[in-house]
């Protein structure tokens, strides 16, 4: 779900997702990298033909082998990739409409003998490109034995048109210097975004074409062009969304889905966000509470952090840092909303969460002003994220079917606590109805809400540390997937494939034997060792 949360996917609730956390350190932004097809041993095809080097047409789509799609910086996990384009309608359904193209890798089998049924990977954001979410995939195993493909989303920075826009990116690095949670900041916030809808509009795009329903329609499109019989899906984050709406809109030829961070299409929205971070810091505030060293050092963390919301947002605390990439020194305002968004990404480095409230706490900022404005201010963070295609997701399919009291409500039954300024924007989506209302989009049909009903075997995976998307999702879409498997990886934030073994063990093991993946790697895992700071 993307946003303010996370440098690197502002704006988004799932926005992982590479190895390391968003907000914390950004990649290195460089030119495209331009892969030249290999043609070595591949999963076997109609003809024998290796995935992804032969021409094909399926209905109005057609896959073309060609270059490998560019990504920001160089990816070792493309080098020796069979590469191409999907072309598919911008708009289905529009007659003599205008052609989009989306950037295709294909990572082969490491085994140099592929099964049939490759991995097909469904990209967090909304907004990120798969394409550059493949050194994680590759990193985990997931092609031990199986082709890996990678497809970049409608608009995602590999296709063609790539609906960025870096007035969004440039606003969120000067916003880590304003209240969070201003209303002055939100007119500057939704200028930016009123913007960005305006440059792409001149350039032709059509807005409402770019959500869930047509992204999943591109992937049922690219199985048939590349000549698949049968895959499997997995999906992260935002991924996840749209991995269940593929799911049920379109479950042919699928063989097994696996889910990690789950977004429902039926609740995902602002109010899921405040559970979602009451969930993941819940985890983080009772590991600390169950190590013995974390608990004499930081006793009732949970009231601590609580209490810091309220303090800043009555006096927030400018301070200046500095943040390696950027000369100058970075001011820096820390709100209660700020704080709240700052923790959501910081599960990822839960180690040193505690530490960083107990500084903040005694009037040192600077740890967690440096973690804030990190990615946010430098040049690696600008031009990534498919600005177009987040805020198709949330104005056409999430923001019409909630209200702003929706919100609130939720807010506030998870802190109850909380000032109704910091309740009323919620963690990684701030602003977002007023964002909405400048898009200008048409809502999609109710339907979009439905839930997945399914008997495909899914593997439903969460992390004990997620605040942004809470473990209690996975139980409520396991409800309509009658052959899941429910698994929660303990210790671990947002997407646990990017960081745990364990996690990377289990998707493995699922790819062998969809109804019976090996899980008992869960029962060894161990909370990080806090760091409780120098010795007094």
């Amino acid at each position: 779900m993307a946003p303010h949360v996370l440098p690197r996917r502002s704006r988004r609730t799932g926005r992982r997702l590479r190895a390391v956390p968003a907000g914390m350190a950004a990649g290195l932004l460089v030119t495209g990298l331009v892969a030249v097809p290999a043609h070595g041993a591949a999963g076997g095809l109609a003809g024998g033909a290796p995935t992804g080097t032969a021409a094909r047409a399926a209905g109005d789509a057609r896959y073309t082998p060609g270059p490998c799609p560019k990504t920001p910086e160089p990816i070792a996990a493309l080098k020796g990739a069979r590469c191409g384009t999907l072309t598919v309608p911008e708009k289905r359904g529009t007659p003599g409409g205008r052609m989009i193209s989306l950037g295709v890798a294909v990572v082969p089998a490491a085994s140099g003998r592929a099964k049939p049924d490759p991995v097909v990977w469904f990209a967090g954001g909304p907004g990120d490109d798969a394409v550059g979410e493949a050194q994680m995939a590759i990193d985990g195993g997931l092609n031990r034995d199986r082709d890996v493909i990678f497809m970049s989303q409608r608009g995602t920075y590999s296709a063609d048109p790539v609906l960025t826009c870096p007035v969004v990116d440039a606003f969120n690095a000067r916003a880590v210097g304003l209240v969070y949670d201003a209303p002055s900041t939100g007119r500057l916030h939704v200028d930016a975004t009123r913007t960005c809808r305006d440059q792409l509009a001149a350039d032709g795009a059509d807005l409402a074409a770019y959500d869930s329903t047509e992204s999943a329609a591109d992937y049922a499109d690219l199985r048939l062009a590349l000549g698949l019989k049968q895959w499997n899906v997995f999906g992260i984050s935002y991924g996840t969304d749209l991995a269940l709406i593929y799911l049920r809109d379109h479950p042919e030829g699928i063989r097994s889905v696996g889910l990690d961070g789950v977004l429902p299409p039926s609740t995902a929205g602002t109010a899921l966000t405040w559970s979602s971070a009451r969930e993941g810091f819940d985890g983080l505030f009772r590991a600390c509470a169950e190590q013995p060293a974390c608990a004499r050092r930081y006793p009732n963390l949970s009231a601590t952090f609580d209490r810091l919301v309220r303090q800043l947002e009555a006096r927030p605390v400018t301070t200046t840092v500095k943040v390696p990439g950027h000369a100058a020194p970075v001011k820096v305002v820390l709100d209660g909303g700020t704080l709240v968004n700052w923790l959501t990404s910081a599960t990822h480095l839960a180690a040193g969460v505690p530490r960083s409230l107990d500084e903040l706490a005694h009037g040192r900022p600077q740890r967690i002003a440096e973690q804030w404005a990190g990615g946010k201010v430098s040049p690696q963070a600008v031009g990534r994220i498919a600005h177009g295609l987040a805020y198709g997701v949330f104005c056409r399919e999430w923001v019409p079917f909630e209200s702003p009291d929706d919100a609130v409500r939720a807010g506030r039954e998870a802190f109850p606590t909380f000032p109704r300024s910091v309740l009323e924007q919620p963690p990684q989506l701030t602003f977002l109805t007023a964002d909405c209302a400048a898009w200008r989009v048409p809502p999609a049909p109710r339907s979009v809400r439905d839930v997945t009903r399914s008997d495909v075997p899914t593997l439903v995976m969460s992390a004990g540390f997620d605040a942004q998307t809470g473990a209690r999702n996975g139980p409520y879409v396991a409800r309509t997937l009658s052959r899941a498997t429910v698994v929660t990886i303990p210790y671990v934030a947002h997407v646990a494939f990017a960081a745990s073994p364990c996690a990377q063990e289990i998707t493995r093991s699922f790819l062998d034997a969809p109804t019976a993946p090996r899980t008992g790697c869960v029962g060894g895992l161990r909370p990080p060792e806090f760091d409780t700071g120098p010795a007094t």
